[in-house]
């Protein structure tokens, strides 16, 4: 991008034209959209997440991201396409367009889960694909909270925290006024936050805020003229235990919507967490105990329709999780049951992903290993994977488990394999959401009839160059 710097001395500089830039953009989109193919070419196993967005100019574009672990037991997540939809949501189009992003890719063969929200003409969809559902489970966890909130003891006393938090958001004087008290008070200047429904732990953020600042939003208050429904003490003492009961919720949608690091296999330890921290106490009051109770009740029928067996192979096959204590005893045999029928079916790559190339004569001396005609041998051989990677220790939660398994896929060949199919699958669709928020910095009120094909590349480039 040299050629586009202009020295504040130089005034000879002529700027480029606009066909200049545009070549220039496409010939980086397909240097660049050459090397993510090549990336794709290199793994066994592609995860997908797809979701709608909907521009400022009224254009409807389908987002497709995908997940592999690389032959360095490397996570690479990229954008596939922004693609346009000009057919209603359907189920029919919407599988239809993911199995047309699979193809123009090349991977549809590779393609083991397509992740979507919750809604109903995506899961329909995802019926239809010849690929695994991997349900958002961080949409799970907010429709949960967002269903309690609105049917427990908290409602009203949410509705008293907007109309407050409103009072000062729409109004300047107001705010300066909340300012100078925070100044005086000896706090930081700093603005009310507004609860949205469709923004993630905005209630937690929204009643934090205020609860930081609650002694200078009443003392501004009382000295304006106003017709708001103040807090009554009660109410005042109601947001702190709110506050404890949706900071577990922020933590684990937080900790699932990563796309640097593995996901898939945190979901069931971080829902079991969930049901743990939800339990209710003698300490308890009537209120909190309404909502405890409704929201395990809401998760645990929001998470039975979720895909249950590939999470509980992928906590398997994380080195973390594999003691599987999120499970009942007799889950987790059921589960390395399920783990030795798929590697006596032959589930799994003889590839591993480590090394990234191998040399003629290994690959020659494999061919050796396909004679054998004793399904006992095979069947001990596979119990004695098993049996290995069970007796190898648990590592530590803060330890990364690709670096694990690039250190012991030696060691556990056929079980790596599986490693790099089910711990690339996100457990959420947010790296989609994210997709989005760059196209809303690429599709504005200036640009918004940019071509559409100009957008896809443009805001796939932004994807693909971020880590450049």
């Amino acid at each position: 991008m040299d050629a586009f710097r202009i020295a504040s001395s130089d005034t000879t500089y002529t700027p480029p034209s606009r066909g200049t830039v545009l070549s220039r953009i496409n010939q980086l989109y397909d240097t660049e959209k050459k090397s993510k193919r090549d990336t794709l070419a290199q793994t066994k196993h592609v995860a997908l997440t797809g979701d709608h967005w909907t521009s400022i100019s009224n254009h409807n574009y389908l987002g497709v991201t995908a997940h592999v672990i690389d032959c360095d037991w490397k996570l690479k997540s990229f954008a596939l396409t922004v693609l346009k939809s000009v057919t209603r949501h359907y189920s029919d189009a919407c599988a239809e367009q993911f199995l047309t992003v699979a193809d123009d890719w090349g991977v549809r063969e590779k393609v083991t889960t397509v992740g979507t929200d919750s809604a109903r003409n995506m899961v329909a969809a995802a019926r239809k694909l010849p690929f695994h559902h991997m349900p958002c489970a961080a949409h799970i966890v907010q429709r949960a909270i967002t269903v309690c909130l609105s049917d427990s003891g908290f409602a009203d006393t949410l509705t008293k925290c907007r109309k407050i938090v409103g009072h000062f958001k729409h109004s300047p004087a107001n705010t300066e006024e909340l300012h100078l008290q925070q100044i005086a008070q000896g706090q930081q200047r700093e603005q009310l936050i507004q609860d949205v429904s469709t923004r993630w732990n905005s209630s937690l953020d929204m009643i934090t805020r205020l609860l930081r600042n609650e002694e200078a939003v009443k003392t501004t208050l009382a000295q304006q003229k106003h017709k708001l429904v103040m807090l009554t003490a009660s109410e005042w003492d109601k947001l702190p235990k709110l506050q404890n009961l949706l900071e577990p919720c922020k933590y684990v949608t937080e900790l699932l919507g990563g796309e640097a690091y593995v996901s898939c296999s945190v979901v069931l330890p971080a829902f079991c967490h969930l049901h743990h921290v939800m339990r209710v106490s003698d300490e308890d009051p009537a209120y909190v105990a309404r909502f405890k109770t409704a929201f395990s009740k809401d998760l645990a029928e929001r998470q039975a329709d979720m895909n249950g067996e590939w999470l509980k192979l992928a906590s398997a096959l994380d080195p973390r999780f594999k003691d599987l204590k999120c499970l009942s005893r007799g889950e987790r045999e059921q589960v390395w049951s399920s783990l030795e029928k798929i590697l006596q079916e032959g589930g799994f790559s003889a590839d591993t992903p480590q090394p990234c190339e191998e040399h003629e004569p290994t690959k020659k001396k494999r061919v050796l290993l396909l004679g054998s005609d004793s399904d006992s041998e095979e069947e001990n051989h596979h119990s004695n994977a098993l049996h290995r990677y069970r007796a190898e220790p648990s590592i530590g939660m803060d330890e990364c488990p690709l670096e694990w398994w690039s250190a012991h896929a030696g060691a556990h060949v056929k079980l790596s394999s599986l490693a790099c199919k089910y711990l690339a699958t996100p457990a959420t669709t947010v790296p989609c959401e994210r997709l989005f928020s760059l196209a809303g910095t690429v599709v504005q009120n200036k640009r918004a009839s940019l071509n559409l094909e100009n957008v896809n590349k443009l805001v796939c480039l932004s994807n693909w160059l971020k880590e450049k």
